[in-house]
């Protein structure tokens, strides 16, 4: 850092502010940042000059980032449009198996499901154990 030309504290303050922010800046957009010269007679314009220079960088960030989160969004927006046809499309299909099986199958399934807990009772009917009804 050459600060031999800058007489103020004020002065190398700004200098060094200059250099960190076009060098953070310049690593996250990738370069797009125009390097601002400071001139040792006029350092009150500089630092205005200096001051609006980071805002405009700081407002590039800020588009950058606004314009990444609503690519994300988006997608993220898409992958919930397609996770709740694929659920609906599932409950049809459950639905459409449990008007299917007989009850049996049905209590065979809940007692897998949930061994700990008791599955419903389905109406005993009067067959006797052979298969056949009394």
């Amino acid at each position: 850092m050459n600060t031999e030309m800058y007489q103020t504290p004020m002065e190398v303050a700004v200098y060094q502010l200059h250099n960190f922010s076009i060098s953070f800046f310049s690593s996250l957009l990738g370069g797009d940042v125009v390097s601002v010269k400071l001139d040792n007679s006029a350092s009150g314009a500089s630092v205005v000059a200096l001051d609006n220079k980071i805002e405009q960088a700081m407002d590039l960030v800020k588009n950058h980032l606004m314009y990444a989160v609503r690519e994300e969004v988006e997608i993220l927006k898409e992958q919930i449009r397609e996770l709740v046809e694929k659920n609906s499309q599932l409950e049809r299909e459950n639905t459409l198996l449990k008007t299917l099986a007989s009850p049996e199958q049905l209590e065979k399934f809940q007692s897998r499901l949930s061994p700990e807990e008791p599955a419903p009772e389905a109406p005993e009917s009067a067959e006797a154990p052979g298969g056949s009804a009394v």
